[in-house]
């Protein structure tokens, strides 16, 4: 079963038989942009000393993160890491929550008792992440096993790394769902560095989708900058694992345009490097794929940038304003009584 390298999206006829209008790649454009935003801000806030811990963002992969999302049911599930914040932005958490999150307030998603980054909304089908990022690969399958056992329609996409790839959770994960055709989509945000090692020193294979044939699975290599690309590729793999047809395993391919967090300088990544992926930034790519193809206008545009400034401006304000978390509710949901278990662990 040999990988596959996905070909860029043309037309606006072959967006609409992936099932999205001009109103839908608007919005896709809008979630682009305030993912950006949010973590811009988040850099300034940092540098203000309002944000506690070191800060991490994922700006170049906007198109990876918004795209999957879009891609994902309604009842679907996932667990994005800290490159994937248009996860979040796409599924609908609002951005002075996440700003709020940042800052360590209690109106953020873990109510000020967790990393900066390391939010979910289970509401939305959203997980909180742990530091050891391939951890959330089997909690994922999990989750996908548990559909397969209450023959639920359901699909759990499962996000990491191509440093996480080196871990044992990631083979762990990848072979039971392999082995039970579980429907699960894994989705390898490959950024190049893992940290400070660059890919040639964590795989010997090409391509991190090319072991997807190991577990029994397709994999496929998509442009992690191009977001209808990423969207096509993640829509067919939701859908196929929903009808039955097991695991995929996407390889998004981008570049991580900053440090592995705000601390890292990226020092060790050659400038040529940055000045060639900047050409092939998300952002403006999906912009100009909208003016070519889908007749995006100037004053189009600018209403829409308008209210995004509007709706980050408003996020920071309401983030500052939300109280500090009681320090009287540390331990408040850290342990179940067992009267809160429906089957305790001591009977």
């Amino acid at each position: 079963m040999a990988v596959r390298e996905a070909e860029p999206v043309g037309s606006l006829q072959e967006v609409k038989e992936a099932g999205l209008d001009r109103e839908d790649l608007l919005g896709i454009y809008r979630h682009m942009l305030i993912t950006r935003g949010i973590e811009e801000r988040g850099h300034t806030l940092y540098k203000q000393g309002k944000i506690p811990g070191s800060f991490y963002t994922g700006r170049g992969n906007e198109a990876g993160s918004v795209g999957v999302a879009t891609a994902m049911g309604p009842n679907d599930v996932g667990t994005p890491i800290q490159r994937d914040m248009g996860v979040h932005v796409t599924r609908g958490t609002e951005p002075w929550r996440i700003i709020a999150q940042y800052m360590g307030r209690v109106d953020g998603p873990t109510r000020g008792r967790d990393g900066n980054v390391h939010m979910g909304e289970p509401a939305l089908g959203l997980h909180p992440m742990v530091s050891h990022l391939p951890a959330m690969l089997p909690v994922a399958v999990g989750m996908a096993l548990a559909f397969r056992i209450r023959q639920e329609p359901r699909v759990a996409v499962a996000w990491f790394g191509e440093g996480a790839a080196a871990r044992g959770d990631t083979h762990e994960g990848m072979n039971f769902a392999g082995v039970r055709r579980l429907p699960v989509v894994f989705v390898c945000d490959n950024n190049q560095w893992a940290y400070s090692t660059p890919t040639y020193l964590s795989y010997p294979v090409e391509h991190i989708a090319d072991r997807a044939a190991a577990y029994g699975f397709e994999g496929v290599v998509v442009d992690g900058t191009d977001v209808l690309a990423v969207y096509r590729e993640a829509k067919q793999a939701i859908e196929r694992a929903r009808e039955g047809g097991g695991p995929t395993l996407i390889e998004s391919v981008t570049l991580r345009m900053e440090g592995h967090a705000v601390h890292d300088d990226a020092f060790y990544v050659p400038r040529e490097l940055f000045e060639e992926w900047a050409k092939r930034d998300p952002i403006e790519r999906f912009r100009a794929w909208l003016r070519d193809n889908a007749s995006l206008s100037d004053d189009e545009e600018d209403e829409i940038t308008a209210g995004v400034k509007r709706v980050l401006n408003d996020a920071v304000q309401r983030a500052e304003e939300s109280p500090w978390p009681d320090p009287a509710t540390l331990s408040d949901g850290v342990f179940a009584t067992p009267e809160e278990l429906d089957t305790p662990h001591h009977k």
